[in-house]
């Protein structure tokens, strides 16, 4: 499923806490294209993401918003 996010906080190894609207927090990480394509990410980015509805826990960055 395809959700949207704030990026709350950086960790290493392209890591990312996100915000979502519900006011949940996910970690997540940057896709292979992303990294590919040396797509930089800050804190208060607005970002696409990819999540299983298995682990609403992780996610996967799939697009830079703004």
């Amino acid at each position: 499923m395809e959700i949207e996010g704030t990026i709350k906080t950086v960790l290493a190894g392209t890591m990312f806490k996100v915000e979502l609207a519900s006011g949940h927090e996910v970690l997540a990480h940057i896709s292979g294209k992303m990294r590919k394509r040396f797509i930089r990410l800050v804190v208060g980015d607005r970002v696409k993401m990819e999540m299983s509805p298995y682990d609403t826990t992780k996610a996967r960055i799939t697009y830079r918003i703004g």
